[in-house]
């Protein structure tokens, strides 16, 4: 099921235009929207700061927020823009859209492993390559998957997960139409180095031989 979905602590801006913006940046405040679904408009203003440590989390425009604003009901939104300073790069403006409990969104997925201690490749000692901790896929905004869960009980070295092999929650989807891999369980590096040579020492035999 869903899970925690992140507050967002905004306040209301009391004007729209340039001067208004400008006002809310002289304090501290970057200057933003919020836009979409029956209602009209509404100015609003975020601490810069807290927009800033945000942003330098990681995917603020694929997070959905419930936004929060002192004199109005809660509120689920996604961010759609943050202008930046062309110069410093700051952001200086932000959109965030209304979303109805219906509505598809895409988002990243934290990708679970289920029974790393019972894999029968890393019993054998292989060890488990995660090429994608979270998978970007289209939900409900009103059902999104706290995680996405993979059993890897019975691969073997040199197995490949792709996303094929993941049984997504009902109602999800990839963004990516391609059978993208996952994880794989690799050798260990001492294994893997043993082979090469070996190989290698395998095709100097057969030159020789040829000599």
């Amino acid at each position: 099921m869903a899970g925690q979905i992140p507050d967002l602590i905004v306040q209301n801006r009391a004007g729209t235009g340039k001067g208004a913006a400008r006002a809310a940046r002289r304090a501290g405040l970057v200057p933003g929207i919020v836009f979409g679904g029956d209602t009209d408009p509404v100015a609003i203003q975020i601490p810069f700061n807290e927009l800033l440590k945000k942003l330098k989390a990681g995917r603020f425009k694929s997070t959905l927020f419930n936004l929060k604003c002192e004199g109005q009901e809660d509120v689920r939104v996604i961010c759609r823009d943050v202008q930046r300073d062309v110069i410093k790069d700051l952001p200086t403006h932000v959109d965030f859209m209304r979303l109805k409990r219906t509505t598809k969104i895409a988002l990243y997925i934290p990708v679970k492993f289920e029974n790393e201690d019972t894999c029968k490749g890393i019993k054998k000692g292989g060890v488990l390559t995660v090429v994608r901790p979270e998978v970007e896929l289209v939900v409900t905004a009103g059902d999104i998957p706290e995680s996405i869960t993979a059993d890897i009980s019975n691969m073997e070295i040199g197995d490949t997960l792709t996303i094929s092999q993941i049984t997504l929650p009902e109602g999800c989807k990839a963004t990516i139409d391609r059978d993208f891999v996952i994880a794989n369980i690799q050798a260990p590096s001492g294994l893997a180095s043993s082979s090469d040579d070996d190989a290698e020492g395998g095709e100097e035999g057969e030159e020789a031989a040829a000599e």
